[in-house]
């Protein structure tokens, strides 16, 4: 409780360094693997967030949660939105019944709303969906029973989506359910869809040094299908999206902008990574364009991906020729499928190359495609 309290504090500095002040609303994601290897450590957060604690009954065994004062606590209780992945949802069911507790005792402290959010919003969608406070202080969303994901991802990777509402709408019917103190879910949606219009930012914690935020899908498809949502419900206002970087000494929290990045210097545009990759052939090519197509779903959802990015990328792997014949000698499928997802990027709206850059880039792209058909025996230089 400890190390979540210190991490949780980190989060709320790195959002007042950036020019805010206290956020009355947080949304988190909560997967089930990181907080086993964490010792739940992510629970710890939403609970230091709420200003709980866990309640053990006289043989130590969890048996709920309890609230710290607000003259202990020395801060608001804010309000936290907690996504969890399916995986959470089926191995943690009393970790996710102390959730749902917690946040229904601190919508039911007789306290300030000044000083309880999670109290305030409760209220405010008591009186806007005529609903009882129980049902307005539900907190923990996930899919329903049985389904896992949000298909983000699989819209993303299929390339069939034609708006961002179509993002924000999908992501919503599937992580919707809420999870009430007795365990069980219901489908939420109008609720979901309102608390997401209070989210001041969302945030992810990191505890993998092998895979980041841009190696699998994952992470967008859960903090990045929460960012669509909140924005779109939000009047098109984007909230920060950050990550809390935990694999080295005390933590680090960056914004997303700064994690994509760090990510793409030090992997996708690194010699020493890249080549790596290309000594693993077949499956190290898949796995650059793996890297691309993630990095398309974060602008996708969040549209918070530097524009250098993607032209650091078309430089590296498509318009230098020899890269290019390397890659796609060794798997001419994931070669085309990366070339035609940077220009999907462009299509999109999320870079603008300038003319010389985007032909070359769609020549490249007709060379790859005539070596797949076998129009050319080779990629011209």
């Amino acid at each position: 409780m400890a190390d979540g309290a210190r991490q949780a504090e980190r989060v709320l500095k790195r959002y007042q360094a950036d020019g805010n002040g206290c956020p009355e609303s947080v949304a988190v994601v909560l997967w089930g693997t990181d907080n086993l290897k964490s010792e739940g450590s992510a629970i710890a957060q939403v609970l230091a967030l709420l200003g709980a604690k866990p309640r053990f009954d006289g043989y130590g065994r969890l048996c709920g949660a309890e609230l710290i004062p607000l003259a202990e606590l020395g801060r608001p209780r804010i309000d936290v939105v907690v996504t969890l992945s399916g995986i959470f949802r089926d191995l943690m069911p009393l970790q996710t019944k102390l959730l749902a507790e917690a946040a229904w005792l601190a919508a039911s402290a007789d306290e300030p709303l000044d000083m309880n959010f999670v109290r305030k919003h409760a209220l405010a969608e008591c009186e806007k969906h005529k609903i009882d406070l129980e049902t307005a202080a539900l907190r923990v969303f996930s899919n329903a029973d049985g389904a896992y994901g949000s298909n983000v991802g699989m819209l993303i990777e299929s390339s069939a989506w034609t708006d961002d509402d179509e993002l924000s709408e999908t992501f919503s019917r599937r992580k919707s359910f809420a999870y009430g103190r007795n365990g069980k879910c219901a489908s939420q949606q109008a609720l979901f869809q309102g608390l997401m219009e209070n989210v001041d930012f969302a945030y992810q914690n990191l505890d993998s040094v092998e895979l980041g935020v841009t190696t699998i899908d994952h992470y967008f498809d859960s903090l990045g299908g929460i960012g669509r949502a909140v924005t779109r419900a939000r009047g098109g206002k984007v909230a920060p999206i950050y990550i809390s970087d935990q694999t080295r000494g005390e933590g680090k929290v960056r914004s997303l902008t700064e994690q994509v990045a760090l990510e793409t210097r030090t992997r996708i545009l690194n010699p020493k990574w890249y080549e790596g990759m290309l000594r693993h052939g077949y499956e190290g090519v898949r796995q650059i364009e793996a890297h691309v197509t993630n990095t398309m779903g974060w602008s996708a959802t969040t549209g918070q991906v530097d524009a250098w990015v993607y032209e650091q990328i078309t430089r590296t792997y498509v318009l230098d020729s020899e890269m290019r014949a390397r890659m796609s000698a060794l798997n001419p499928v994931a070669s085309v499928k990366m070339t035609h997802r940077i220009i999907e990027a462009h299509q999109r709206g999320f870079w603008k190359p300038d003319e010389s850059m985007l032909k070359a880039l769609q020549d490249a792209g007709d060379e790859l495609e005539d070596r797949i058909e076998g129009v050319s025996a080779e990629i011209a230089a």
